[in-house]
């Protein structure tokens, strides 16, 4: 009869060492060189204006992309920048940046 709550044990143990795990990063982007030239490879903005998207949201960066290259927001560099690419291209720019680490905030 000690078995059951062993296993259960067991269980509960499993599943939130499985719950406190990493996400897996997804391979980085074959598009990613014009990006990281602004928002850096892992999504820390190396030029002075340019937002950091480590970290963001996915769901909004593939429709801020999609925005971008379908030219409803109306920022010429970015949208030079992404050119013609698929939506599957976008996706896999918006899962990579998406999955990123954000820099902790610095308050002075």
């Amino acid at each position: 009869m000690r078995t059951l709550p062993i296993a259960a044990l067991i269980l509960v143990a499993a599943l939130s060492a499985h719950a406190q795990s990493p996400s897996v990063v997804p391979a980085q982007p074959s598009r990613l060189g014009l990006c990281a030239a602004c928002h850096g490879v892992t999504g820390h903005a190396s030029m002075p204006g340019a937002p950091n998207l480590a970290g963001q949201q996915l769901d909004y960066l593939r429709d801020a992309l999609k925005q971008y290259r379908d030219g409803r927001r109306d920022v010429p560099l970015m949208r030079a920048a992404i050119g013609p690419v698929s939506d599957a291209e976008l996706d896999v720019l918006a899962r990579w940046y998406s999955a990123q680490s954000p820099q902790p905030q610095v308050h002075p």
